[in-house]
């Protein structure tokens, strides 16, 4: 479950329904009601929070959102897109991430989840962590 304040549009996350679980994107949040919008693939259905869960930052995930992967001769690895870079001290240790955009770097921050990396990259850049590919 991932916590209602933490969800943005655009977020990427993954809705359960009748256990069903499919990737999607918000689209919206009533704060009445404490409901998210997602669309899936399927449709756009509200869901109570409890219903809407994280998808982790992986190799996979950074290549599905367009990253460009670099293997640094020290081992470590880099993703970037546009001027944004992500940086681990090895293959799939996710857990020690640095993310730097241009002057603003972030060392260790508490991001685990691609939602929580969107987040950051709105943060840093100003524009939203999408599936566009950029140079």
């Amino acid at each position: 479950m991932i916590k209602f304040n933490e969800m943005q549009p655009g977020d990427f996350v993954i809705a359960e329904y009748e256990g069903q679980r499919r990737m999607g994107e918000v689209t919206g949040l009533d704060h009445s009601a404490r409901l998210v919008g997602v669309e899936t693939d399927v449709q756009e259905f509200w869901y109570a929070p409890e219903h809407v869960h994280p998808i982790s930052i992986t190799d996979e995930s950074l290549s599905w959102l367009n990253f460009t992967k670099e293997v640094q001769s020290n081992g470590s690895v880099k993703y970037k897109k546009g001027s944004f870079r992500l940086w681990i001290p090895a293959p799939d240790q996710f857990s020690a991430l640095e993310i730097w955009y241009r002057e603003d770097q972030r060392t260790h921050p508490d991001v685990h989840y691609v939602h929580q990396l969107q987040n950051h990259y709105l943060q840093m850049t100003k524009i939203p962590l999408t599936r566009e590919v950029m140079v």
